[in-house]
């Protein structure tokens, strides 16, 4: 039996010190609606009422800023978003412009890992296929 029948929504939630401010730097990063929670305490990000699917933020009292790239007994992150873009090197500049940090550490030449105001590390990348040959 399939989990979903007749439900339109599903989506993601990342804890952060404050759900609103966290889900107010997405809606700014993809340029989505912000839908407030009726509590104040969170909130969701989506392309429209109707999209289907959001990412959501909720406030947690004890959250802790996870350590990216991971070291032994510190915080670690439990996800991460990968976010495909035209162009690397503009949607870097877009982010760090609406509130994300660049991780010092980089991975792999088609990809940025950016840190949200929370810490949550999340990747910025091209397809590797679209790019022209050096």
């Amino acid at each position: 039996m399939p989990l979903r029948r007749h439900k339109r929504w599903w989506g993601v939630t990342l804890d952060a010190p404050d759900g609103p401010e966290l889900g107010r730097f997405y809606a700014r990063l993809l340029d989505w609606q912000f839908f407030p929670a009726d509590n104040g305490l969170g909130g969701a990000v989506a392309p429209s009422e109707d999209a289907g699917y959001n990412l959501g933020f909720q406030t947690e009292p004890q959250y802790v800023r996870p350590v990216w790239p991971a070291e032994p007994g510190q915080p670690q992150m439990s996800m991460h978003l990968e976010i495909e873009v035209d162009d690397l090197d503009e949607a870097v500049a877009h982010a760090v412009g609406v509130g994300a940090t660049i991780a010092d550490f980089q991975p792999q030449p088609t990809v940025r890992v950016l840190l949200d105001p929370a810490g949550h590390p999340f990747c910025l990348y091209v397809d590797e296929a679209e790019q022209p040959d050096p």
